[in-house]
């Protein structure tokens, strides 16, 4: 008898979270995704690099928000399937009690996922889809183990993107806004279309154009649509930025690629 509380996933499909897997290295994706990965490749042959930069880029923005912000509840939406460094495991290094909550809606991440990333009391995982915000922020979970009426972090780390504009991610990112307490913090990343005729803009239109062809769903947005995604929150310096420009963990010792160009992320909080 099949397990009907198991999610059920398919292996002929690529899925975000194994694509995303694939592009930072892991081992929890299938040919399919890596299909995609080559793909893109084609066109953004640094497009691994860029992964490793999104990867790093949360991990400071976790350091920064468990240390000297001193946030000690994180709400990581989208979080995909567990790497090398995870929020928890960052925020936790600074503080063994932060709790986290992760949510995802593959059933990739909920099947090979959960285990890895609940390794502890403080850390737990929902099966939810971030684009209904009053469904996540109702959980059971998430009314359990984080409190809404003290200050949070919540995290989109490359999410935003594969919200499509009939959607509203303004919308939704404003939903969320107002429910968190003042003095919570929000971070976002997502993937950049200057607009501007360069090479990079060159690069947006075709990589959006691949993505969409094999996934489905996956937009460059423009500067001031990103910024948008922020409204009523008081940007941390150095505000929307390359994420390789966003507090750095040393000297820059080679000229970032093309592709990570790409990509603007930023923190902000709330008065």
């Amino acid at each position: 008898m099949p397990d009907v509380d198991r999610p059920q996933i398919d292996t002929t499909k690529p899925s975000i979270a194994r694509v995303y897997d694939a592009f930072v290295g892991g081992k929890d994706n299938f040919e399919v995704d890596r299909q995609v990965l080559r793909q893109i490749q084609q066109i953004a042959p640094e497009a691994i690099e860029v992964g490793r930069i999104c990867r790093a880029w949360l991990i400071r923005v976790v350091r920064f928000l468990a240390g000297s912000a001193e946030v000690d509840q994180f709400l990581d939406l989208g979080s995909g399937l567990p790497t090398a460094e995870n929020t928890h495991q960052a925020a936790q290094r600074l503080n063994a009690e932060a709790k986290v909550v992760y949510v995802d809606n593959d059933p990739s991440v909920a099947a090979h996922g959960r285990a890895l990333l609940e390794e502890n009391e403080y850390t737990h995982f929902v099966m939810g889809d971030l684009r209904d915000p009053a469904a996540i922020l109702n959980d059971p979970l998430v009314t359990k183990h984080l409190d809404l009426s003290r200050p949070v972090a919540l995290i989109q780390c490359n999410t935003l993107h594969h919200v499509t504009d009939e959607e509203g991610p303004q919308r939704l990112m404003q939903a969320y806004v107002d429910a968190l307490a003042p003095g919570s913090y929000v971070a976002i990343s997502h993937l950049y279309n200057p607009s501007d005729g360069s090479e990079h803009e060159k690069l947006a239109v075709e990589s959006q154009a691949r993505f969409n062809e094999m996934m489905g769903s996956c937009y460059y947005r423009r500067r001031e649509e990103i910024t948008a995604l922020f409204e009523g929150l008081e940007m941390v310096d150095p505000g929307l930025t390359y994420l390789f420009d966003w507090w750095p963990d040393g000297p820059r010792l080679r000229e970032p690629s093309a592709e990570s160009h790409n990509l603007l992320g930023g923190v902000a909080r709330k008065p």
